[in-house]
């Protein structure tokens, strides 16, 4: 049984791409941190496709849990594949520098750098063993060009970009490929805080991206059709470009 495992995977961008995975076949594990009801209700839209959906609880940025719920799962289930790893998972904490927190800080990192490690390095060893695997991440505009109130979250997603370009030439020769997105203004719980209205003249196309056209870039990557695509880092923001 093939699987795909999506962090973040209850609301948002990370809902958008376990319903995209679930269309492709593929039996859909939705790690969640705390919202149970929002993971459920992903769960049924991804059942619909004739597909299983499990629910794991952990917190990304805790090894202790990682290591618990999702290599417990590995270990009780060895007859089924993660093919697909989905680093969707990440907080914001804005402040300017001056202001913030050593906790906001650590918190971002957290979420996004440290939960990179902590769950690939769970999943890794299987699919290097099978000789197949993708792992797609999802990242940000302001990893690359860096946005100001965001020192940590620009910090963190540019250090999975550095992470996703070193590990996906560690893997290529077991057929294992590790790419990564980065999103820029979408309509989604993260973004509903900022103002549209003073943001969408910055954006050629003019208007803010939706889940699902973060969904089907990933997905695409997070095929079989992606074969001799690694090491790369796709923008999907309207044209807005650092």
């Amino acid at each position: 049984m093939k699987y795909a495992l999506v962090t973040g995977g209850s609301r948002g961008i990370g809902r958008a791409i376990c319903v995209k995975l679930a269309e492709q076949g593929y039996h859909i594990l939705i790690n969640f941190k705390r919202n149970e009801a929002e993971a459920k209700k992903t769960a049924d839209l991804v059942q619909q496709y004739k597909v299983s959906a499990e629910l794991l609880m952990f917190d990304v940025s805790n090894k202790e849990e990682v290591d618990r719920v999702l290599g417990g799962w590995i270990e009780r289930n060895k007859e089924k594949v993660i093919e697909v790893l989905i680093n969707n998972a990440g907080i914001r904490e804005d402040a300017l520098m001056v202001w913030m927190t050593d906790q906001q800080w650590k918190n971002v990192l957290g979420s996004s750098l440290d939960a990179f490690y902590y769950v690939s390095r769970q999943v890794i060893n299987g699919m290097l063993a099978n000789r197949y695997g993708r792992i797609v991440s999802v990242v940000s505009l302001s990893g690359i060009k860096g946005m100001p109130g965001q020192t940590n979250y620009s910090a963190a997603k540019a250090g999975v970009i550095g992470a996703t370009k070193a590990l996906a030439q560690e893997v290529a020769r077991r057929g294992v490929t590790v790419n990564a997105v980065a999103p820029g203004f979408i309509h989604t719980d993260m973004t509903q805080d900022l103002n549209e209205a003073d943001l969408k003249p910055l954006i050629p196309m003019k208007r803010f991206g939706e889940p699902e056209e973060v969904a089907e870039a990933v997905v695409f990557l997070a095929s079989s059709r992606a074969s001799y695509i690694t090491g790369v880092v796709l923008s999907i923001n309207g044209g807005l470009y650092s």
